[in-house]
This record gives C-alpha cells, structure tokens and sequence, in this order.
C-alpha cells in the first residue's frame, strides 16, 4: 500500500505488532513516530528506520503525554496522517468473578480510555491537515464472548463501539476510523501464555495456527492509505478464521 509521505503516529510501537507496523509504514514511503514506554526498545526501531522515523515516550493513560508525542510528531514531519492505537496490555486470565475491580480497571484505562484519549489529542491536527485515519487495535475478543478475558474483552468491545461512533462523528472531516480485530499472534505480550508458531500448535482455528506480527501489517496499512478512501467505522478480523468458526479438527477433537 502506497503510504508516500504520510505521518503516522504508531502507539505501543517498541516491539510486537507495533513494532511491525512501524516498519510496514516506512517500508511503503511512510514516515512513522513510535510512541513507547520502552526507551530502549523504541529507540532502537526508531534507529533501525533512520530518518523517516522518531521515537517519543508516551505514556497512553496520561494526556500530557499524549500531547507531546503528538507535538513532537508536528514538530518533525509537519503533519499528522494517521494513528495506530495499538499499545495495551493482556488478560489476566481470571474469571470474571475472580477479576478485581483493580485490575479491571487498569485494563479498561489502558486499553479503552487511552484509545479515546489518542482519538481526541490527534483530531484537531488531522482537521488542520484535510482528513486522516485512525486505526484502532482491538482483538477477537471483541468480535465474541471470550471466556477469561473479564475487563480485556470489554475493553476491546469498547474499542469496537468507539470506532465506530467516532467515525459516523467524524466522517464530514474526512477522518476515517477503523478497527483491526487480530486473533492470537506471538508476540512479547502473548509469548507468556506458552504459544507457538508452529503449524497446529493452536487448533481452534481454521489455519490451525497463531498469527504473526507481519501478517496483521497489510490490513493496517491498507486502512492507513488512500486505497481505503471510502472504508470508515469498519470491522476487520485478521485471526486465521477464528472468529468465523473452530477448525474442523477442533470440533471432531472436542
């Protein structure tokens, strides 16, 4: 997908899907501000990209540093063209009986309240600028009733309802705002939870398998670009099938 010039800012950007996408932006004449907690981590892909790439530390819950990333964004590109709301963390786990009311709503700060408050911070640019496209990471766990998930899942349900209220809103800015629905994918966050990439290592799938973090890249780029002109408060499932169905396998094994 041809991102020629454009200015994405890509949160959650030092490793994993983040990391991907960053690279993906700048692979197809993109330039990209990866926003991160890990110092280090970012600004070794910040490094790795040369100059069509930065590095800001951006803390997602905390508003003023939102509008620094999105400061330092304007200051070195001049613009702003898309936003990737990707940083967030995982499930615990836990029953949503067992889940405190703590930790579910660290969770839903992180991974819900954060995207409305990057939605927000990259607005007024994006109007300055004649439209935009904002991209949110959501999950499977918010296409379906996912057992374990407790405030994840409904964080990621929120994502999917902000999007698409955010683009019926917005849409007369020509700011599009989607969301990508990825399945599991190996990456730093879900390597804890003892997935593999190998092939039937996860058989509730079709593809009977976990994604990997270059797969989810052309869908983003795609809703990115300009080739995606008339794509807003859409839905995309990039998880092998899973929310389609259980694999074959899966249901004759069950």
């Amino acid at each position: 997908m041809d991102l020629q010039d454009k200015v994405v800012l890509v949160t959650g950007g030092a490793r994993g899907l983040g990391a991907a996408f960053a690279r993906g932006i700048v692979a197809e004449g993109g330039r990209v501000v990866i926003g991160d907690l890990l110092d280090d981590d970012g600004a070794a892909v910040a490094q790795e990209l040369g100059a069509a790439a930065r590095y800001v530390h951006l803390d997602v819950t905390d508003e003023d540093s939102w509008a620094a990333a999105v400061a330092a964004t304007l200051d070195t590109f001049g613009r702003i063209d898309g936003l990737v709301n990707n940083a967030g963390i995982s499930a615990t786990g836990q029953p949503t009986a067992d889940e405190s009311t703590e930790t579910f709503r660290r969770i839903i700060e992180i991974n819900l309240v954060a995207v409305h408050t990057g939605l927000r911070t990259v607005v007024p640019a994006m109007r300055t600028a004649g439209g935009g496209s904002i991209v949110n990471i959501s999950s499977a766990a918010g296409l379906m009733g996912m057992a374990l998930t407790s405030g994840y899942g409904a964080a990621k349900w929120g994502v999917r309802g902000l999007t698409k209220l955010a683009a019926v809103e917005l849409g007369r800015d020509r700011i599009r705002v989607n969301s990508v629905h990825p399945g599991m994918v190996l990456t730093p966050m879900t390597a804890p939870t003892g997935i593999v990439a190998d092939e039937g290592g996860f058989p509730n799938n079709p593809f009977r398998r976990v994604g990997r973090p270059e797969e989810l890249v052309g869908a983003v780029l795609y809703l990115l670009s300009d080739a995606a002109s008339y794509t807003t408060g859409a839905e995309l499932a990039v998880d092998g099938g899973w929310t389609a169905g259980p694999s074959v396998e899966y249901i004759m094994g069950a």
